[in-house]
């Protein structure tokens, strides 16, 4: 019998969140890993459960925001598993602060880890993937790559970035008529420790401004999306409320928002004093892909469940739509 094929994937962001998440999901398929973050401790966690799952794990510790480093990691990647599948993008980095309170300093490394580590990688895999005409690149977005809100400009500005990217480089593809495919996936917020580690000048902790989504659900929609050539997938219906509702409402949801935004970001709770933020280095420990907000956080989405069956659900509401013109056909004689 013909070997089963072990996908090579590269996953940053890899040590915590959904990017953990994500590794987890792919682990499940016996694939070969090449992590990488910045959190030593997380990435040796992430190992483990790649070999215990049954896949090949290759830790990279590196920033995203270091093209040089990115590229390496490609190399070392290829040298060890082979041609790369699958790349996916789920590092980034953000400020909660009001931009006139923000250092320039911290907004340029939300945009570099961000925004130009996402390119970072995409660059990366391009140069591999094109020559051979396959391949798969997810892009990590957001819903506020399309609706900006309070608190958050620099990561906001960062990943509208990613969106215009996505729409340059997938044409230059379809132009050079590739057989390599970029996708993107808007999520919505999900319950990650980020609101633990996250740098901010506001007197309370973060929190996700609605009720998040579990990693897990965030890690199935990014599978999909590089097994699938869909352009975009937007997770959860809070996601796919703030996208349409910014095209139909812009201004108003200006208002909204300026009225909401800011405390409905922020929690009841105080920062503890000596509270470390990830924005320059990583928080030590190994810090899974769970945060703070299990007990609200939402384990499916109906809105995904449908957007990621809709090719059967469409059928089936054609049969049964043919069906119900037969019979009333029939009585109808």
């Amino acid at each position: 019998m013909k070997k089963k094929h072990r996908p090579t994937i590269v996953v940053t962001g890899a040590s915590a969140g959904v990017g953990r998440a994500v590794v987890r999901r792919f682990a499940r398929d016996g694939a070969r890993i090449a992590l990488i973050a910045r959190g030593k401790d997380g990435l040796a966690a992430a190992a483990r459960e790649v070999e215990e799952a049954g896949g090949e794990a290759l830790v990279l510790p590196l920033d995203v925001a270091d093209a040089q480093a990115v590229e390496a990691a490609a190399e070392a990647t290829e040298s060890r598993f082979g041609p790369i599948d699958i790349w996916i993008n789920a590092a980034f980095a953000g400020v909660m602060s009001r931009f006139l309170d923000m250092d320039m300093k911290d907004y340029r490394r939300v945009t570099e880890v961000t925004y130009h580590g996402q390119v970072h990688g995409a660059m990366a895999a391009l140069k591999r993937m094109v020559p051979r005409g396959r391949g798969s690149i997810v892009l990590v977005g957001s819903a506020l790559a399309y609706r900006g809100i309070p608190l958050q400009s620099a990561y906001c500005g960062a990943k509208h970035a990613v969106q215009g990217f996505q729409d340059s480089i997938r044409a230059e593809l379809l132009h050079a008529k590739s057989g390599v495919h970029v996708s993107m996936v808007q999520l919505p917020g999900v319950n990650t420790p980020q609101f633990d580690w996250i740098r901010t000048n506001l007197p309370k902790k973060a929190r996700p401004a609605s009720p998040p989504y579990q990693p897990e659900v965030a890690a199935d929609a990014i599978h999909f999306a590089a097994h699938h050539r869909r352009k975009q997938i937007i997770v959860g219906l809070p996601a796919l409320e703030a996208i349409w509702g910014d095209h139909l409402a812009s201004p108003a949801l200006d208002y909204y928002l300026g009225a909401t935004g800011v405390e409905g970001q922020q929690d009841e709770d105080a920062i503890p004093p000596g509270s470390r933020d990830n924005l320059y280095e990583p928080v030590p420990g190994d810090h899974g892909a769970h945060g703070r907000f299990d007990a609200i956080a939402r384990s499916h989405s109906p809105h995904w469940w449908m957007s990621k069956h809709r090719v059967a659900l469409g059928l089936a509401g054609a049969v049964a739509g043919i069906g119900s013109a037969l019979l009333f056909g029939r009585k109808a004689r």
